[in-house]
């Protein structure tokens, strides 16, 4: 048995070919503590990277995940420039077909499936570096992300993790699409799904979220898009990237390239949106109950979750701050002045 499998490599091997992912089997050894109910934060062992085509842009981009300190968070760096976009509901600037976060011109299209992946493993602070303009859509699933943070490994780290309860029950949407929480001991997503096409049907799914279910039964669910809508989304900047190797495509009378899961459409749902919720950047205390949501629901549920808990607040001052320190240290360096390294808490 090898020591690790072919899709997963550190910094210093060759970058990660989408293809391999189709010849390698298992996601990952399992960790040896469960992510959801996690009292202290985590954090990933060392560095990994993979590579592989964005779903809507089309074009190749690499992702280095490297371990954070306490209460950092997850962030992206983008590679070209250096900006840094903290994974917050604030960040987000397009939730059509996808979620897409930003800051000034800077984008990175299609983060939930690296979110759910480090949010069902318990991982709360990673910092990400992005060489393109998209997160890879590699299998069109969390799975080879699983299997990547699961390489990396998962620290334990001093802070304790932060918990979020609701204060009262919220919804969000209207008539056949919307989503609600309520307040709850335990964290729990319960879907329905409608879609008059008979590969999908109605499928109803309720799970209370444990890292080996997210791992054997969430995780691989795909991405799935109708074919009849291809020439449209493409048209409009979409699905460039798209393929058999990377979403399920439906023709008119089902899946033109099988299904992991019989109601796998509703599990992917689940996966998209509980990637959605990690924004909110706490582990939830609640029951999300949703029916037909999608990215632009997700968004809408979190940011009705941040104003009423107040996070909104936070994450402003919290901003504030970091425009300061940046100001300061910018105006250092036209001074001529370099911090000297771990001078910076003085």
């Amino acid at each position: 048995m090898s020591s690790a499998p072919p899709v997963l490599a550190e910094i210093a091997e060759e970058p990660l070919i989408t293809r391999y992912l189709r010849s390698w089997g298992p996601v990952a050894p399992l960790l040896l503590i469960s992510g959801f109910g996690l009292m202290r934060q985590h954090t990933i062992r060392k560095p990994v990277s993979i590579e592989g085509i964005g779903l809507h842009s089309g074009k190749v981009a690499r992702v280095t995940v490297a371990p954070a300190p306490p209460d950092a968070g997850v962030v992206f760096r983008v590679r070209a420039t250096g900006e840094r976009i903290p994974a917050r509901p604030e960040s987000v600037v397009n939730s059509h077909y996808a979620t897409t976060l930003g800051v000034n011109a800077t984008r990175i299209q299609t983060v939930e499936h690296l979110m759910a992946a480090a949010a069902g493993l318990g991982i709360d602070n990673i910092e990400i570096e992005v060489d393109g303009p998209e997160i890879p859509a590699l299998d069109g699933s969390a799975k080879p992300f699983v299997a990547l943070l699961a390489f990396a490994g998962r620290v334990q780290q001093s802070e304790r993790r932060r918990m979020l309860s609701l204060p009262c029950p919220l919804r969000v949407g209207s008539a056949g699409r919307w989503i609600q929480i309520v307040p709850s001991d335990t964290f729990r997503i319960s879907y329905t799904l409608d879609n008059d096409h008979p590969a999908i049907g109605t499928q109803v799914l309720s799970w209370s979220p444990t890292e080996r279910s997210f791992v054997d039964e969430f995780a691989p669910a795909r991405t799935y898009g109708f074919l009849r809508d291809l020439g449209l989304m493409r048209k409009n900047g979409l699905a460039r990237g798209g393929s058999l190797d990377n979403a399920i495509v439906l023709g008119n009378s089902g899946a033109l390239n099988g299904l992991r899961y019989r109601d796998e459409f509703v599990r992917h749902k689940i996966l998209d949106l509980l990637g959605d919720l990690a924004l909110l950047g706490r582990q939830i205390r609640g029951h999300v109950i949703a029916r037909n949501g999608g990215h632009a629901l997700n968004l809408e549920l979190v940011l009705s979750v941040q104003r009423a808990v107040g996070l909104e607040r936070r994450a402003a001052a919290t901003a504030s701050a970091a425009a300061a320190d940046e100001a300061a240290r910018d105006a250092a360096r036209r001074e001529g002045f370099v911090p000297a390294p771990g001078l910076a808490a003085i």
